[in-house]
């Protein structure tokens, strides 16, 4: 045992002492200093401080429901300012939240039957499905329904409360 630890060290002292003659005497790359010169390029230059920013993208707020309102048996959509910034509010939370929808639902006041209502409701929760679309929503994050007059927001038995009626509601669930 004693005859081959002896060995076992010998070979390492002679594969030490060969290596080292080799890189440093043969080669000459022990005691070479190397210079290193850095050409900086106004382009490549980081104009801010990015070790202070977070490398994390800022989380998206959960944008709060939003109503939109009908005239009397129309189903017809026009944006404007508020569901413009909605779209955009959804469309950054939704990106970052794949398990999130937007739900679309259609209401009507009670004027008429509970078929015609009901039809009237998904058309109207359609049109608004329609417009997050053409705005880059995809179809597969939106689920419309309708609930026709079954769940009034207001008294049907006045002209105010039947407008309130008339309305799609969107929100974001998860």
């Amino acid at each position: 045992m004693k005859i081959l630890v002896i060995g076992f060290l010998a070979l390492f002292c002679w594969s030490a002492l060969s290596t080292y003659i080799y890189v440093c005497k043969v080669k000459g790359l022990c005691n070479e200093t190397e210079t290193i010169e850095t050409v900086v390029n106004q382009r490549n230059v980081i104009a801010v401080d990015t070790l202070s920013k977070p490398l994390v993208r800022e989380q998206a707020v959960i944008p709060k429901n939003l109503l939109i309102y009908f005239a009397f048996d129309k189903s017809e959509f026009n944006s404007d300012a508020e569901t413009d910034k909605y779209v955009n509010e959804s469309n950054a939370y939704l990106d970052q939240n794949s398990q999130a929808r937007l739900s679309i639902t259609g209401h009507t006041d009670a004027v008429g039957s509970d078929e015609y209502n009901q039809a009237l409701g998904y058309r109207r929760a359609q049109s608004v499905q329609h417009f997050f679309e053409s705005k880059g929503l995809p179809a597969n994050k939106i689920i419309i329904e309708s609930k026709g007059e079954k769940e009034p927001a207001d008294d049907n038995n006045t002209t105010p409360g039947r407008a309130n009626n008339r309305r799609t509601a969107i929100t974001i669930k998860h």
